[in-house]
């Protein structure tokens, strides 16, 4: 098979189901957001070592590829639609998980800096393209019809990856960098 058909050339790219939109459309920038972060959330599970956060990473990793799929299918695709949800379960296990890392974390009394390792600076480069992701999937869905619990799960996704930053510079041993307001003159 190859990559290549030629057909995007004059701007254009097709959806699941076979109608072509340009390539600014709305719906493209948010299947291609999630495309971003899915790359971003591989690039960190590379640069960490806990087993079981590779396994969460992992079901993330499939959801975004779901989630980009459902939002890359017409409208008119009911079948594909149906195929792909995202279920109250997938927002229940991001938020069990932040609950059981936070559990183990200092308790946040300050806004923190993105950095620390290496790690938790990309999951703070992931956590924006995730809300990047999240503002695109909005928009559409005020003129589309967008599962409710997809969005749901993009939000709670970014908020997973916030906290998956401070367990990672924990497990690394690389202090957070704490916000410090400036004083007022």
């Amino acid at each position: 098979m190859k990559i290549y058909t030629r057909t995007g050339d004059d701007g254009t790219t097709g959806l699941i189901g076979g109608s072509r939109v340009k390539k600014h459309n709305i719906r493209l920038e948010a299947y291609g957001t999630i495309d971003e972060l899915n790359s971003y959330i591989g690039l960190i599970r590379s640069m960490q070592s806990d087993t079981h956060t590779d396994q969460v990473l992992e079901i993330i990793q499939n959801k975004l590829f779901v989630i980009g799929a459902n939002l890359a299918t017409e409208e008119s695709i009911d079948l594909i639609k149906k195929q792909l949800p995202c279920k109250k379960a997938d927002i229940e296990l991001l938020e069990a998980e932040m609950d059981e890392m936070n559990a183990s974390l200092p308790e946040l009394r300050n806004f923190i800096l993105p950095g620390g390792c290496q790690a938790s600076s990309f999951c703070h480069v992931a956590r924006t393209v995730c809300r990047r992701a999240e503002r695109h999937i909005v928009e559409l869905a005020e003129n589309k019809d967008v599962d409710a619990n997809l969005i749901k799960f993009v939000n709670r996704l970014s908020d997973y990856i916030f906290v998956l930053s401070r367990k990672v510079n924990l497990d690394q041993k690389a202090a957070e960098i704490l916000w410090l307001p400036e004083a007022n003159d």
